[in-house]
């Protein structure tokens, strides 16, 4: 027999080489029993799939939820709370954690039976895994997050996450390019396709998915304002188009004043109108201003990869694209503009949320700051003497 069982509800098929999982159905108002048998080609997928389908049963029939698990109420947390109010991205990002993560390594324990050490260890494991402490700490947040609204539910008491020590925040590496470097890759890349990539990046400080998601209906190119108000981002493999990341961060950028950013938003938009009537049908016309020959958006890991070899055929110092938008930030700054202005240019809701981001580059501002107060302090000082 090619089948066998591999866990209470999933078996695998050696020959197949898949999951089938099997799902059975109370008996309701009079219609009997049924039994439902669903094919996945990846056991955390079937494992999920099964804790949605157990789960939706036990919390819709009231039952008690003493054999509830913590992979069980996860995935309805996922489902009938999270989904209804949040992106796709996030949804889904949210879902690569429990399915790949969280559920294969606690999803079996019932969920008013987790305990502080059993979330504790799956944390520091995680961390001697590889993982990054940003991410361990994204999990141990889903977790807390998703047994508080437990908690709502008269499911659980209290929050086993409460007294759980996770990874303290670590500041990634910065780099990015002063106003010299910036200024000579502009020339290098000068008439090249990723010329406006770059300069999106470096003069306005744009998110890779606000460039892939920049619109024609959001530039007006008579008084040179662009509109940032959507981006472009991969969900599950799939390229879409949504709102941005928050209220804030939707913005009017002036770029009057600013001849090489003009140049090439009046080039890009020549390059499409000739396109156009040469390809008449054929154009796939998305609207979008920096896009493959032929009409066709970016997808943003393309941008990633491209800018990378592109950096390394001209033999530039090291920076991804999100660095170019740090750079924008580091040259602002080096120009005495207010964290207020910088804050509301790159699209943050606060600038809390700027100085946390770019501390490494109001530090040095706060040292100046310093230096003057004791240079003047020092001086009296002398004078007094």
């Amino acid at each position: 027999m090619s089948r066998k069982n591999i866990m209470p509800g999933i078996a695998y098929d050696t020959e197949r080489r898949s999951y089938y999982v099997t799902m059975r159905v109370p008996a309701r108002k009079g219609q009997p029993a049924k039994r439902v048998v669903r094919c996945f080609s990846s056991v955390e997928d079937a494992i999920h799939a099964l804790d949605q389908f157990n789960g939706s049963v036990i919390l819709a029939q009231g039952e008690k939820v003493n054999s509830l698990t913590l992979g069980q109420w996860l995935t309805y947390w996922l489902e009938q709370m999270i989904q209804p109010s949040r992106t796709a991205s996030t949804t889904h990002g949210y879902s690569m954690m429990i399915k790949n993560h969280i559920s294969p390594a606690l999803g079996h324990i019932p969920l008013k039976k987790l305990t502080t050490a059993q979330i504790q260890q799956y944390l520091n494991h995680k961390l001697t895994e590889g993982l990054c402490a940003n991410t361990v700490r994204k999990h141990y947040t889903l977790l807390h997050n998703a047994i508080q609204h437990a908690i709502r539910q008269e499911l659980l008491a209290r929050n086993p996450t409460d007294n759980v020590i996770p990874p303290s925040v670590s500041q990634p590496d910065h780099h990015y390019y002063d106003s010299d470097t910036m200024a000579e890759l502009f020339k290098l890349l000068e008439g090249s396709s990723m010329e406006p990539v770059v300069k999106l990046a470096g003069y306005l400080g744009l998110r890779r998915g606000e460039i892939c998601g920049l619109k024609w209906k959001h530039v007006d190119r008579e008084v040179k304002i662009i509109t940032i108000a959507e981006t472009r981002t991969a969900v599950n493999g799939r390229a879409v188009d949504k709102a941005t990341k928050t209220r804030s961060s939707i913005r009017r950028l002036g770029y009057q004043g600013i001849q090489d950013l003009d140049n090439v938003i009046e080039r890009l938009w020549a390059k499409r109108l000739s396109e156009m009537a040469a390809l008449g049908d054929a154009y796939a016309d998305g609207d979008y201003v920096v896009c493959h020959d032929g009409g066709l958006p970016y997808q943003a890991d393309y941008l990633t990869n491209r800018l990378q070899r592109v950096m390394r055929d001209l033999n530039m110092p090291y920076v991804t694209l999100h660095g170019l938008r740090h750079s924008f930030a580091s040259i602002a700054n080096s120009r005495n503009v207010p964290i207020f202005g910088i804050s509301k240019a790159l699209g943050h809701s606060t600038t809390s949320i700027t100085s946390q981001i770019y501390t490494h580059l109001f530090d040095d501002t706060h040292l100046s700051v310093v230096q003057a107060v004791g240079d003047a302090i020092t001086e009296c000082r002398v004078e007094q003497v």
